[in-house]
């Protein structure tokens, strides 16, 4: 069997740091193993659609800076397909389909859609039906792709069960036909959810606690000053707390082991950091000029090619279209296998044909 990858983001945003050790950081990576067959990175803008359906712009207008952010963490067209969701109408008919599978109890017990409901606020408190059934859509990205792996966050593992549910389901019912996926989650615990600047639990755009890839070096410099931390540690000499504190999460993300001894030699790894810290002597202005130095070592390779992609959107709307088209083939296949298991493959079908001639002059 091939090992191929799907994965994606939803435009209603530039990426962020969450985003980028999440998710991008090891698709990159994994591009660049050699170890998978095909690997397909969708702008999930048709599901951004389904809780922006009255402001469509907000999602037309981040395509170009989702893939910009794409390209300049490292994607490569020639390795991996960067293609727009909406411009694969297959998945859409798969979407169809797979809905027949699986109840609304089901997906009201779906721990990410309850999350989601949470942060949302509908007017009317009307839930879109795009919205509450967005993880069948996702099972259709999923498999419309045979993908065997789909790296993500620890938040999509609800998804990534509601999607292999959906294909045992239909391998038992119409026989075996769609691939089940396995997830990939970061190797780092610190990468897994990354907390925003504010300490809240999740990094989020509608929140405004975020690092955006693309932010200007005084930016970042900025919001990493004023990042929360341990409340109790008002002094340089109190013990503090490193577990939990955001700052130390940013860091165990972030801190190569070169950048000690490039931005804080006083230290040789980020465990003797802590130790300082947690027995006192050790203040936040520090550790936080420190994790400034992380970041703009980070970042500043990804800002400077995307200010170079910006020079030439025409190309980047390339990648797009080409990308879209060579995904659209192989959910076409997808589908055709699909429409065979069921049945519905009318137009393809001649023992049907034969059948009901034989039956009519019979």
């Amino acid at each position: 069997m091939q090992k191929i990858i799907l994965t994606g983001d939803r435009p209603t945003g530039r990426l962020h740091v969450g985003h980028y050790v999440g998710s991008l950081r090891r698709r990159v990576e994994l591009q660049n193993s050699g170890d998978f067959d095909e690997i397909y990175i969708m702008i999930a803008d048709a599901q951004a659609l389904t809780d922006n359906a009255e402001n469509p712009g907000k999602v037309r207008e981040n395509i170009l800076e989702v893939a910009l952010d794409y390209l300049a963490a490292g994607l490569d067209p020639a390795k991996s397909t960067l293609f727009i969701q909406s411009q694969i109408p297959e998945l859409t008919e798969l979407t169809f389909y797979y809905m027949n599978l699986v109840t609304v109890a089901r997906l009201q017990r779906n721990p990410t859609v309850k999350t989601e409901l949470q942060m949302r606020h509908f007017d009317g408190g009307g839930v879109p039906v795009g919205f509450f059934t967005y993880p069948i859509s996702q099972a259709s990205d999923i498999t419309a792709f045979k993908a065997t792996v789909v790296p993500v966050g620890e938040d999509q593992e609800p998804m990534l069960e509601q999607c292999r549910e959906i294909v045992r389901k239909f391998n038992s019912v119409y026989g075996e036909t769609l691939v089940e996926p396995e997830i990939m989650l970061p190797d780092n615990a610190a990468c897994l959810r990354l907390p925003g600047i504010d300490g809240k639990a999740k990094m989020s755009k509608s929140l405004g606690n975020c690092i955006y890839l693309a932010e200007e070096p005084e930016d970042i410099k900025k919001k990493v000053m004023s990042m929360f931390t341990d409340p109790d540690h008002l002094r340089v000499e109190d013990p503090g707390k490193t577990e939990g504190n955001p700052v130390f999460i940013y860091l165990e993300a972030f801190a190569r082991p070169e950048y000690f001894a490039e931005f804080c030699p006083d230290y040789r790894n980020l465990d003797e950091m802590k130790a300082h810290y947690e027995r006192g002597g050790l203040g936040d202005v520090k550790v936080k000029k420190f994790l400034n130095n992380c970041l703009q070592a980070e970042l500043e390779p990804i800002r400077k090619r995307r200010q170079e992609y910006q020079k030439d959107l025409g190309y980047v709307v390339d990648v797009l279209k080409k990308g879209s088209e060579v995904a659209k083939k192989k959910a076409a296949e997808t589908l055709a296998d699909v429409k065979r298991a069921m049945r519905i493959d009318y137009f393809d079908d001649q023992e049907l044909i034969r059948s009901q001639a034989a039956k009519y002059q019979g």
